[in-house]
Parts: structure tokens; sequence; C-alpha cells
């Protein structure tokens, strides 16, 4: 699998908050994105990050409850969550790749961590 590790995960319950975190082989110069997938459904993104500014993107699903932020001293991405429901349940992943003058959906992810569960029950 890839150089990256995300740790945090857990079970909380609906309105309830979680840190993920992700460490390992993040390129100052390149993307991070946090995926997630629940049993049966299709993998999508959460938000992502442009390491080099701090520029965020989130999915609709999110905005307002989630938060991801680059710590430079460690290098370490974290994705604050907030206010989280059921439908948030999942498997958390985060993927980096190389360098990028920006982040978008043709950035090629391609370390990937093992993935963290979440879980939020109503």
């Amino acid at each position: 699998q890839g150089q990256v590790q995300e740790s945090g995960g857990g079970s909380v319950q609906a309105g309830g908050s979680l840190r993920l975190s992700c460490s390992g082989a993040i390129d100052s110069l390149g993307c991070l994105r946090w995926f997630r997938q629940a049993p049966g459904k299709e993998r999508e993104g959460v938000g992502d990050i442009y390491i080099r500014t701090g520029i965020t993107n989130y999915a609709e699903s999110v905005k307002g409850r989630f938060t991801i932020s680059h710590d430079r001293a460690t290098n370490t991405v974290d994705l604050q969550m907030n206010s989280l429901k059921p439908e948030d349940t999942a498997m958390y992943y985060c993927a980096t790749g190389g360098p990028a003058a920006y982040c978008s959906d043709a950035y090629e992810y391609i370390h990937w961590g093992q993935g963290t569960q979440v879980t939020v029950s109503s």
C-alpha cells in the first residue's frame, strides 16, 4: 500500500466530533484528499488541501462541518469532523501524490493509506 497512514477513527454519537490525521509521504507541493467509502457505496471525495497554500475544497455534503488543515511542523493533515451524522459512517482514507500547480479531479493520487473506520450512531 501507500506511504501515508491515517489515525483517529472511532465511534461517536450523532452530533459528536472526531479528528482524523494523515501522516507520511506528504509532498509540500502536492495535494492531499480525504476519501470515504461506506459499505455498498462508491468511494467519494470528502475534501482536499493544496499543501503549498493551504487552500481547501469540500464536498457539499460536509461543507461547514468538516475542516482540513495542514500542520507544517509535523507535516500531518488533519480532518476535523464536527456535527457528525450517521450517513458519515464509512472507512476514511487519505491519499496524496506528487507536486501540482493546484488540486483537481485530474490529480493523480498515488499514495493511499489503509483507512480508518468512522462510525456514527443515531
